[in-house]
């Protein structure tokens, strides 16, 4: 006769119920008493040693039991494990035994304890922090360009760019707008005059599908009409005899109601920026910009000159926005 195998088998008759197995999980008072801090707080060892005045073995045996029944949760950071109550993934059956539990498992002056020891530990990681940034504040803008570059203002910016637009950025150089733009929208094209520019361009971008780069002058776009969402010019217009036409070139690329975002130098009189930087124009005041804007069909919306970093070296920046008005507005 042949034994067939139950299509269902049945559970071990030795398997542990899971509300016996959380009963006993609890059944040791140490163990209800690491659970009402972690309830509380994410701590570390060492942070829970300090709160339960317990060894560290002591303490690390008694998690070991908690997590392997669904108590709490480790995560790992740096060196050391932290630990918290994972009561969002528990079980409903599970929560109520907890919820019954937390308030019989423990004398009231031994809980009183754990809960000022608690208190202490976390303002001593309030204070940690505290102490960082009153030492720190007179030089946290160079430890954080030093530890994460210079560029992770723009970066956090850009993020808040509507995911479905194309941007244009002209007067693209060697990339870097592109690069931080790309990522958070739907197409960027590219455009620049200088050969030596696009190749750069094309080096830095080489893994950004979503860019295409184009060579082209600004005062004749190889973009299609109101083929852009955003246009962004940044640090181009010294370097155009005639700014006011890209401003044109820009609006008809751009749809209505586009934005253009121009960042540029004020007037200025630094001269040598004609034969050091091959400038055209020394800057541009606001009434300026504001009359090739009108001109051109765009609405200037605002226009900010920026602080002055403390290790630059050139002349002061501003950024102007505008929105791009119906053809009938255009002179």
């Amino acid at each position: 006769m042949i034994a067939c195998r139950p299509l269902f088998p049945s559970p071990s008759m030795n398997a542990t119920p899971p509300m016996i197995a959380w009963m006993q999980s609890l059944s040791e008072p140490t163990r209800g008493r690491i659970l009402r801090v972690l309830e509380r707080s994410e701590l570390s060892v060492a942070e829970l040693c300090s709160v339960l005045q317990l060894p560290q073995s002591t303490v690390s045996r008694h998690l070991k039991v908690l997590v392997d029944d669904g108590w709490s949760a480790a995560r790992r950071e740096g060196t050391s494990n932290w630990y918290r109550m994972s009561l969002a993934e528990m079980p409903s059956p599970q929560k109520k035994l907890w919820n019954v539990a937390k308030n019989h498992c423990l004398p009231e002056s031994t809980a009183e304890q754990d809960d000022a020891r608690l208190e202490q530990v976390l303002d001593m990681r309030r204070s940690k922090t505290q102490t960082f940034f009153s030492t720190a504040a007179g030089r946290w803008d160079r430890l954080r360009s030093d530890l994460f570059g210079s560029r992770l203002d723009a970066w956090a910016i850009a993020a808040a760019l509507d995911r479905s637009w194309v941007v244009g950025d002209l007067g693209c150089g060697t990339g870097t707008i592109s690069q931080t733009l790309c990522p958070w929208v739907r197409q960027v094209i590219a455009v620049d005059a200088s050969g030596a520019m696009i190749q750069s361009a094309r080096k830095r971008l080489k893994d950004a599908s979503n860019v295409d780069i184009r060579k082209g002058e600004l005062t004749s776009l190889p973009i299609e009409d109101e083929a852009l969402d955003l246009a962004i010019m940044g640090l181009v217009l010294p370097y155009l005899a005639e700014p006011d036409r890209v401003f044109r070139e820009a609006a008809r690329a751009t749809c209505l109601d586009g934005r253009l975002i121009v960042l540029d130098m004020l007037a200025h009189d630094r001269s040598e920026y004609r034969e050091e930087l091959g400038h055209q124009w020394l800057g541009f005041s606001p009434g300026q910009i504001s009359q090739w804007l009108s001109s051109a069909g765009w609405e200037l919306e605002n226009m900010v000159t920026l602080p002055i970093e403390p290790d630059a070296k050139g002349t002061p920046i501003f950024v102007a926005t505008a929105k791009r008005l119906a053809k009938r507005t255009i002179d």
